[in-house]
């Protein structure tokens, strides 16, 4: 019987989620869904691996359920129908925080569970949605084995002084240190580009995750050594709705003179800042980059300023860089971005190829240029099938 792997990756906004088939040890993709909401509409698209859509809803926020809990009832009853046959035998879960406790993917019991609603406060826009994720599958598929996957793994191999704060080392020992985020993304871009580029691969790597949610790394041979989030998903660049670096003096302010309680304070950081909060009218470059509001304009130009300024911090930290890559929705799509953020970044090594960038190539610097540029689309759900695949065939050999 053929054996298919599910996997449910849920973010602050968006639940992407698919289905692949067992073949001769890795995930072939048959359905790749993404369910979002965009103003007062909510919609589920699906689509096979040659982007033929199998399946499109679209519902209105006015129907009452919250939007993660209605998107995953219509996700598995959508699957339910199209694939009565699926033998599920491994579901794999993004989860992003994963704390001190776990370094590498595991299969999810009671006790995992309760360790990770323990994490909620570290991760509040997407802890209670990846666990959500994790109940309704384990109740929706009770035979299966549930994986976790975890953001915070890739990033576990950060030296002492990347992983600490300078505050009285008991909160260290407590666990508040820099956890990092984006790993399954930083993950699959470094498993494809030692694909591409091998070579570039075994060097000093920087790569900007660029979308809502916004980090960049630095990657030396495959392993992170640094990362611009922190001890939450709040830190380095601007995002979306998320603030990115910000005096801790600012929110003793708001908390003094504004009398802001926690939860006003939370919703601030995580829903109205950002590219949001910096122009007033979205958080969605798209949007932003048809605008011809000045304050549009100055988002796009401080979101350009921090992810410079963080790309020359991380190549102090590699003593130099052999190549960049950009991933993720803005960094794969947005060429005028990837354009501002490399221009006059010759001191660097970086040398632009504007037609290739303009023209959305693999490859966007030019054939001169010391320092390779790629443009890699990211893949976290092929990273977490593959992960619950080889948890499932471990687990399966130790019962033989």
């Amino acid at each position: 019987m053929r054996r298919h792997v599910v996997t449910l990756n849920a973010g602050s906004s968006s639940i992407k989620f698919a289905l692949y088939v067992a073949e001769d040890g890795e995930a072939s993709p048959l359905a790749l869904g993404l369910a979002e909401m965009t103003g007062e509409e909510r919609r589920i698209r699906v689509r096979d691996n040659s982007g033929a859509t199998l399946y499109d809803d679209v519902w209105s926020q006015t129907d009452g359920a919250a939007f993660h809990e209605e998107a995953l009832r219509r996700i598995l009853s959508w699957q339910d129908e199209a694939f009565p046959s699926a033998n599920i035998d491994a579901v794999g879960h993004r989860v992003v925080h994963g704390g001190v406790h776990y370094d590498a993917p595991v299969i999810i019991t009671g006790e995992v569970i309760d360790r990770l609603e323990k994490l909620v406060p570290l991760a509040p826009l997407h802890e209670p949605h990846n666990i959500a994720g994790i109940k309704a599958a384990r109740e929706a598929w009770p035979e299966s084995i549930q994986v976790a996957c975890f953001d915070t793994a890739f990033h576990r191999s950060h030296p002492f002084v990347n992983d600490v704060f300078a505050l009285p080392r008991q909160y260290y020992a407590e666990g508040v240190r820099r956890y990092g985020f984006h790993g399954l993304s930083y993950e699959y871009v470094s498993t494809r580009l030692r694909e591409v580029s091998p070579s570039h691969a075994k060097g000093r790597v920087v790569v900007a995750h660029l979308g809502n949610g916004a980090s960049m790394c630095a990657i030396q041979n495959g392993r992170s050594v640094a990362s611009s989030m922190g001890f939450t998903a709040l830190d380095g660049l601007p995002m979306g709705t998320r603030c990115g670096q910000l005096d801790p003096g600012v929110v003793l302010y708001l908390m003094q003179e504004k009398k802001l309680g926690a939860e006003e304070i939370s919703n601030l950081l995580y829903k109205e800042s950002g590219l949001k909060g910096l122009s007033g009218i979205s958080h969605d470059m798209r949007e932003l980059e048809a605008s011809g509001a000045s304050e549009a304009r100055e988002a796009i130009d401080y979101f350009v300023f921090r992810i410079r300024r963080e790309l020359g911090g991380l190549a102090a930290v590699l003593q130099g860089i052999d190549a960049i890559v950009f991933c993720g929705g803005i960094g794969e799509n947005a060429w005028r971005v990837r354009e501002r953020v490399l221009e006059g970044m010759e001191w660097l090594g970086v040398e632009l190829d504007r037609p290739a960038n303009e023209r959305q190539r693999e490859v966007i610097s030019s054939a001169k240029s010391p320092v390779r540029v790629f443009v890699i689309p990211t893949n976290e759900e092929q990273i977490i099938a593959r992960h619950a695949l080889q948890l499932a065939d471990a687990r399966a050999d130790a019962l033989a």
